[in-house]
């Protein structure tokens, strides 16, 4: 019973503190995806014997290049998105009012031929499609500055983060469980980063090849979505498909653009997330299909579309959280796929 309590009260000071801790998780994600970026950079540099040498100048000089790379790289990241992708949204959205015409249209033609009735205000509203895009826009450049504030101090003191896990953890038995957790938390997420990276960048430049080929406006956008939709797990494959599937539908003259749409998005969704990824991953993560779908929609319910963007990072650390104690092991089994869990850190 203490422990429902426990669960209950944690769950509502989720979703109370949610405007404070989306911010900071947002921060955690770009300073962690920056940090993996300059260790990437330090693997490849061709000076980094000096890496090696015992002079601390040298070596902070080479940590200042890889980090100042890393930076520079994923702001380049940003300008692009900013610079190509945003006119095309504006584009978008200044054509919803005409969308919204022929998504009519298609609705009583769909009525007349199959012989039900059809009423237009079932439709999806465009002007509340726009309202809500500029309300979640207003509220993300409300909070870019607050996570960019974060993203610095986390910089400022990264250098610090050892000492301070010594002085809190000064049981040297406290310190090694500790330490492989995060360990093992750190392997497994740049794992799943780098390949859920890989497979969703892979499927959104092919949907962008297969779009453009095939003549759909706003093929960037629609590969843009299919690239970020495909980080949540299910749902933002089906969503990143329905979309330009339906806008070519509502479109097209003739059905030979959505069919072809569909059969090539569909397709690469089947071959890339299907096939491809799980041979990747193999047994990375081997968590259950059954527990990244219930965990999804209870971060999608506490948290909006962020907490469904973060569920399998936040469900791959409380994985192998669990599987460290004896009295949540359970909680572990449940949620992998096969009853297979990681190795317990002797006391």
């Amino acid at each position: 019973m203490n422990g429902l309590i426990l669960f209950v009260g944690v769950v509502f000071i989720l979703w109370l503190g949610r405007s404070i801790f989306i911010p900071i998780l947002v921060a955690a994600f770009i300073w962690y995806l920056v940090n993996a970026i300059s260790a990437y950079y330090r693997k490849v540099m061709p000076f980094k014997i000096i890496e090696k040498n015992k002079s601390k100048i040298p070596s902070k000089i080479f940590d200042w290049v890889s980090k100042i790379l890393a930076v520079i790289t994923f702001g380049g990241l940003t300008y692009l998105f900013i610079t190509q992708i945003r006119p095309m949204f504006s584009e978008l959205i200044a054509a919803l009012p005409e969308i919204q015409e022929k998504l009519i249209l298609l609705g009583d033609y769909l009525s007349g031929f199959f012989g039900f009735s059809f009423n237009p205000d079932n439709l999806p509203n465009m002007s509340n499609i726009i309202t809500n895009i500029s309300s979640s826009a207003a509220g993300i450049v409300t909070t870019t500055g607050m996570i960019l504030i974060y993203i610095f101090f986390m910089f400022i003191e990264q250098s610090t983060f050892g000492k301070k896990f010594s002085a809190l953890f000064p049981n040297k038995t406290q310190s090694k469980k500790t330490r492989y957790i995060l360990t093992s938390i750190d392997e497994n997420m740049k794992k799943y980063m780098f390949m859920k990276t890989f497979i969703s960048a892979s499927t959104g430049i092919l949907s962008y090849f297969w779009l453009h080929y095939l003549g759909l406006e706003f093929a960037g956008i629609w590969a843009f979505i299919v690239f970020i939709m495909n980080y949540i797990p299910t749902f933002g494959s089906i969503v990143a498909c329905t979309l330009p599937i339906m806008y070519s539908l509502i479109t097209a003259d003739t059905m030979n653009l959505p069919i072809l749409t569909a059969v090539g998005l569909i397709g690469l969704q089947i071959l890339l997330g299907n096939i491809i990824e799980p041979r990747l991953t193999g047994k990375t993560l081997n968590l259950s299909t059954l527990a990244i779908l219930i965990n999804l929609v209870f971060w999608g319910m506490l948290w909006g579309v962020a907490g469904m963007f973060f569920s399998v990072p936040l469900l791959v650390a409380t994985f192998i959280i669990t599987a460290q104690f004896d009295s949540t092991r359970w909680i572990a089994v449940l949620l992998s796929a096969n009853g297979e869990i990681p190795d317990k850190k002797d006391e």
